[in-house]
C-alpha cells in the first residue's frame, strides 16, 4: 500500500492490526478532548467554515463542535459507529465507511462548501488518497478543518504519529494535504498551560480556473 508521502510502509501501520470496524463496534459516547480545545476547535470553525454552506464532518462521533449559534445549510457526517452518528443532532446525513479500506467517498464532486476532521487524522493510514477525496467534493476554494491534540488511543494511531511531536505532526497533515492538491495551507494552534494543547491545519480546494478568452 502506498502512501504517497515517499515514507517506507510501516509508518503507517498500526499496534493493533485488527479490523478497525471491531475496535469501533461499542459506542464511545465521550469526548475526546477537554472544554478548552473543545472551544477552540469550535472557533476554527467559527472562522472557516461558511454559515448556510454544506458541511461535510469527516470521522465524526456524537459531537461535531459545530457553533450553537450558527446553522449550516446541510451536514453530512461520517464515522465507524452508526449509533454514535446517531446521536448526533447536527448532522442531516450520515455515512459509516472505514476509510483506511475504502478511501473513495460516494459523494458527488464538487458538493461541499466546507470539510473538517476533528481529533482523528492519526488513525488515517492512507492520507494523501483521503485528502485527494476530500479535494474532489469539495468546491474550489472550500476549506478542509484539520484539527487534532496529543492524544489517541495509541493502539491504532499510526506509527509516524507517535514518533513526532505537535509541529511534526502538523508538517506531517500538511504534506499530505499538499500531495493531495491544497493550496493556501496554514497552521493554528491553541497551547494552554493547562489542559490539551489544540493544533490544526487548514488547506483549501483549488480555486475554480478562469475560463479562457478568445484571442482578438
Amino acid at each position: 500500500m502506498s502512501n504517497h508521502l515517499g515514507l517506507p510502509a510501516h509508518a503507517f501501520a498500526k499496534r493493533d492490526p485488527s479490523p478497525d470496524a471491531l475496535f469501533y463496534a461499542q459506542p464511545r459516547l465521550v469526548t475526546h478532548i477537554d472544554d478548552g480545545a473543545i472551544d477552540a476547535v469550535t472557533a476554527l470553525y467559527r472562522q472557516h467554515l461558511p454559515p448556510g454552506g454544506r458541511v461535510l464532518d469527516l470521522m465524526s462521533s456524537w459531537v461535531s463542535h459545530l457553533p450553537p449559534e450558527l446553522r449550516y445549510g446541510h451536514v453530512t457526517g461520517h464515522g465507524m459507529n452508526a449509533d454514535e452518528l446517531a446521536a448526533n443532532p447536527r448532522l442531516d446525513e450520515r455515512l459509516v465507511q472505514d476509510l483506511n479500506i475504502q478511501p473513495s467517498l460516494p459523494l458527488p464532486d464538487r458538493s461541499f462548501d466546507a470539510a473538517t476532521i476533528c481529533v482523528s487524522v492519526q488513525y488515517l493510514q492512507r492520507p494523501v488518497e483521503v485528502f485527494r477525496e476530500i479535494r474532489r467534493v469539495l468546491r474550489p476554494a472550500a476549506p478542509l478543518v484539520v484539527s487534532f491534540s496529543n492524544r489517541c488511543f495509541p493502539t491504532k494511531a499510526v506509527a509516524i504519529w507517535q514518533s513526532l511531536d505537535g509541529p511534526g505532526q502538523q508538517r506531517l497533515v500538511a504534506a499530505a494535504m499538499q500531495r493531495a492538491g491544497f493550496d493556501s495551507i496554514a497552521f493554528a494552534h491553541d497551547l494552554p498551560r493547562h489542559g490539551d494543547p489544540l493544533r490544526a491545519v487548514i488547506g483549501h480546494a483549488p480555486p475554480a480556473t478562469e475560463p479562457s478568452q478568445p484571442a482578438p
